[in-house]
């Protein structure tokens, strides 16, 4: 009887160990890919004090080319949060116009706030029991 309640006890451990294995290689490069294009981004937000039409879709569709990203590449979401509770997915549309634009009409999300970048995504591994 003892031998059958240790195989049982090693069969969870080895299943559950395994599980965990997986979902570790699984989770690694997903959260690793989200730090760093959320890193980049915020580095370029914080140079031009706005998320650029351009940079907003060229790292949507560079996160959404990733094998990892590509089940669920249309929950992507990329969101620039103000301090004061407002909340832009992007702030213009066309970024050329503001080249030679004074500063005073530029669409400057900081001016004197703490702005937040944040890129969320959904987890593709799913495990049915």
């Amino acid at each position: 009887m003892r031998g059958i309640a240790k195989a049982t006890l090693i069969s969870i451990i080895v299943t559950v160990a395994l599980f965990v294995f997986t979902s570790f290689i699984y989770f690694f490069p997903w959260y690793t890919t989200l730090i760093v294009e959320t890193f980049n981004l915020s580095q370029i937000v914080a140079g031009d004090n706005y998320l650029k039409d351009s940079y907003y879709h060229d790292t949507l569709s560079r996160l959404q080319d990733k094998p990892i990203f590509k089940e669920y590449p249309d929950q992507i979401r990329i969101t620039i949060r103000r301090e004061d509770g407002k909340t832009y997915e992007y702030a213009a549309d066309d970024e050329t116009i503001y080249e030679t634009s004074v500063d005073q009409d530029k669409p400057y999300q900081q001016r004197g706030h703490t702005i937040e970048v944040r890129i969320d995504a959904v987890y593709p591994l799913r495990v049915k029991i």
